[in-house]
């Protein structure tokens, strides 16, 4: 690939990677059947889609056999026969699918990912990578795409190769969404509350905000201590980012913030409230109709021994009365 200029950056960070949910699905049932439990290893595999240029539509996929040595990185070894093979098949189902890069289960970057692109180039023009994450730790979307890109360093040396991230998103067609609600009805605890499953959703999404502060402040140590050099374009996105941030030494806006969370406490203060009062008086009835059904079955047992009294004494009486018509 020629030097990339600013431009050319500029345009693969505006290109959006559209994944469909049956390539994930496909991804993920690949992983399951070739890679043991517990172990590192990781599958490869081809895209299928359009390539329209800003939007990167990957609609199909399919994996390919691929083996590594997991001491040495740089020792491994792709079927290229099974990759014609599964395209000339693949092109006869549809024709309008064509290969636009390629996948592997990561989680993370590694050292042959540049030399499998480059013998992908033979197939694609410009593949795109996309990294799935089959078991994500945290709550997000599991993709994350890349273009191989060279990058032109400021102080004149030599230039090297390297990926550019580009945004990802998880988007799926009519068909594709009844097949997911499907799923999502038959897996989902339908003893959870919509309340509950809210507090848990946002819960998930702080926790993955967390780590993601946390994965720029290992960035920005390492750039501090000299181990990794300075990407002008990574600081930029972090300065916008800080530039949006609130002044929290402002009094007004300290202010509003203060009231904002004491209204939220006090609807949490009254729905507390609420609950407790509703539990007495729940506790309260149940005290009652036990009561009441206790001193009904009193009554019943009263009842009962009456009627028994009553049948003793008749037949008192009648035995009298047939002692004196024996006399």
């Amino acid at each position: 690939m020629v030097a990339t200029t600013t431009e050319q950056l500029t345009a693969l960070a505006a290109t959006t990677v559209v994944v469909h949910p049956l390539v994930l699905l496909s991804v993920t049932d690949h992983h399951a059947r070739s890679v043991p439990r517990g172990s590192n290893k990781r599958v490869i595999g081809i895209l299928l889609g359009q390539d329209n240029g800003k939007t990167i539509n990957v609609a199909n996929s399919f994996g390919i056999p691929f083996e590594e040595d997991e001491r040495d990185p740089k020792t491994w070894f792709l079927d290229h026969n099974y990759i014609e093979g599964m395209w000339e098949m693949f092109k006869k189902v549809n024709a309008r699918e064509r290969m636009i890069g390629w996948y592997h289960t990561g989680p993370k970057l590694r050292a042959s990912d540049q030399e499998i692109n480059d013998l992908l180039k033979q197939y694609i023009a410009r593949p795109v990578m996309v990294i799935v994450d089959v078991r994500p730790e945290t709550v997000g979307i599991p993709t994350d795409a890349y273009f191989a890109v060279e990058e032109i360093k400021d102080d004149g040396t030599e230039t090297r190769k390297t990926f550019l991230h580009c945004p990802s998103a998880i988007e799926a067609e009519e068909a594709e969404e009844i097949g997911v609600e499907h799923l999502l009805r038959d897996i989902k605890d339908s003893t959870t509350t919509t309340l509950s499953t809210r507090v848990s959703e946002q819960l998930s999404s702080l926790r993955g905000l967390q780590s993601r502060l946390a994965d720029i402040q290992r960035y920005l140590e390492d750039v501090a201590a000299g181990k990794m050099p300075v990407n002008h374009q990574v600081t930029y996105y972090l300065q916008d980012a800080l530039n949006l941030l609130p002044n929290m030494n402002d009094a007004e806006l300290t202010q509003s913030f203060a009231s904002t969370t004491n209204d939220e406490l006090l609807v949490v203060y009254l729905s507390s409230l609420l609950r407790a009062v509703i539990a007495l008086h729940g506790l309260v009835d149940n005290k009652a109709s036990i009561g009441r059904a206790e001193q009904e079955e009193d009554e019943k047992k009263d009842e009962k021994k009456d009627e028994k009294k009553d049948e003793k004494k008749d037949e008192k009486d009648e035995k009298a009365k047939q002692e004196e018509k024996g006399l």
